[in-house]
C-alpha cells in the first residue's frame, strides 16, 4: 500500500512546513510535525494500524503539537505594552 511508505508521510511534512512559510499561522506547523513524527513511525515500523487509524492519531498529535506551540511561543499580537516608568525619570 502507498500510504504506507513512511518517506511520502515525510515529504508531506516538508509540504506542509513550507505552507506554513507561504501562510504563517502556526497551524500547518502542528500538521507538519505530526505528519513527520508518523512518518517516522512508519519508517521505523512501530506503527502497524490501518490508515484510517493513521489519520485519526495523526489528527490528534496535531492538535496536541499546535497547543503545546501555542503555550510555549505566545504571540503579543494585540496586547498593549503598559510602561512603568518614564525614561526621563531618574
Amino acid at each position: 500500500m502507498i500510504w504506507s511508505n513512511g518517506w511520502l508521510w515525510l515529504i508531506a511534512a516538508l509540504a506542509l512546513a513550507a505552507l506554513e512559510l507561504a501562510l504563517p499561522g502556526w497551524v500547518f506547523v502542528g500538521v507538519a510535525v505530526a505528519t513527520a513524527l508518523m512518518g517516522l513511525a512508519l519508517l521505523a515500523g512501530i506503527w502497524t494500524g490501518g490508515l484510517p487509524m493513521a489519520l485519526v492519531v495523526t489528527a490528534i498529535l496535531s492538535g496536541v503539537i499546535w497547543l503545546l506551540l501555542r503555550r510555549a511561543l505566545p504571540h503579543s499580537r494585540g496586547q498593549v505594552r503598559v510602561w512603568d516608568r518614564d525614561i526621563n525619570d531618574n
